[in-house]
């Protein structure tokens, strides 16, 4: 997460080619990234690039900086 120059946060995924977003504060930003995240995954479903598995369960990550 950075400082965009135009006030507010700007968040980039490395790990996901082109995923990015950005929120008027870090807890803006950080919500914004997640659902970029999912969004980008949704994405490559529709797309028949990944697979999802339904026996797997999905659970919120929350990494202290």
């Amino acid at each position: 997460m950075e400082n965009a120059e135009e006030g507010g946060f700007n968040v980039i995924v490395p790990a996901l080619d082109g995923c990015f977003t950005q929120g008027d504060t870090e807890e803006d930003a950080l919500a914004n990234a997640r659902e970029a995240i999912q969004c980008y995954i949704e994405g490559l479903e529709k797309l028949n690039q990944i697979y999802s598995k339904k026996e797997y369960k999905v659970y919120d990550l929350e990494l202290a900086i």
